[in-house]
């Protein structure tokens, strides 16, 4: 009974962070209250989290859990390591071995964002180690990891774009990599959409156009940057684009003959002197 109430004592108070006085009698029996006493001290509560050891580093941004769980980390993206038809990418290897390194001989907790799972039922989660490093967050600065944002996951992106700006500007990891570096409109082929590899592409915006559901930044004839309606919000004034030189980074979609790059948030984009 008394450990039934010291658990139910507990989860009380670090819920409504409430403090807890302890003291023992002349037989050495624990007493617990939410009320001060001369006799009494009070009592040291850490909430805790639920930590985890890591069964299997899959690559530099998704884990296996003891439990079994795949973990996906939220608002980064490594190069994709050999698998099934897809080749090695340039710093694949590179970013799994630091998480490796990183989520050995301890245990993570995981911190959810506004979606809980992804499409292929993985937990979607920042992760953090014993010692509160975060992983992710970690990953980008050292220039092992891009940002990638998906609307509503908007945790932490404030931290994680400020280390990419300046893992980017420091030539730092993938940044330093010849494999990433900028391509401009008119150096895109065929196999870059065919691969869909991530890339950095750099061009003016020519003009903007709307329609229904998307706004299209067209930087050629026969390529533009699409931007859902529903998320302008996270976004500048358009007009601030207009005629200025982009970098856009992520993956290019080919139909038709003509190439395009969906553009989920305005981390995806930086000015070009």
């Amino acid at each position: 009974m008394m450990k039934f109430f010291l658990g139910l004592v507990l989860c009380v108070s670090a819920a409504v962070h409430a403090e807890v006085f302890t003291w023992q009698d002349l037989r050495g029996r624990q007493h617990y209250s939410d009320q001060a006493d001369i006799k009494a001290k009070p009592l040291d509560i850490k909430p805790g989290f639920g930590y985890q050891q890591v069964k299997t580093v899959f690559d530099g941004d998704t884990l296996v859990l003891a439990d079994g769980q795949k973990v996906r980390l939220l608002g980064i993206n490594t190069p994709e390591v050999q698998h099934r038809n897809q080749q090695e990418e340039a710093g694949a290897e590179a970013a799994k071995q630091w998480l490796l390194a990183h989520t050995q001989n301890t245990r993570v907790r995981l911190e959810h964002g506004a979606e809980r799972l992804d499409k292929y039922n993985r937990l979607l989660a920042h992760v953090f180690t014993e010692k509160n490093e975060h992983l992710n967050l970690q990953l980008v600065a050292e220039g092992l990891a891009t940002v990638v944002i998906y609307p509503t996951n908007l945790l932490y992106v404030t931290e994680l774009t400020a280390a990419e700006d300046k893992a980017r500007l420091a030539n730092k990891g993938l940044w330093g990599r010849a494999e990433y570096a900028p391509v401009q409109v008119i150096q895109v082929s065929p196999k870059d959409y065919a691969t869909r590899q991530w890339l950095r592409l750099q061009a003016h915006v020519t003009d903007i156009r709307f329609t229904k559901k998307y706004v299209y930044l067209e930087l050629s004839p026969d390529f533009d940057l699409r931007i859902e309606k529903q998320w302008l919000s996270l976004f500048p004034d358009l007009a601030s684009y207009q005629h200025k030189k982009l970098e856009a980074r992520g993956w290019i979609n080919h139909r038709k003959g003509h190439q395009s790059m969906l553009i989920r948030h305005p981390s995806a984009l930086s000015f070009v002197q």
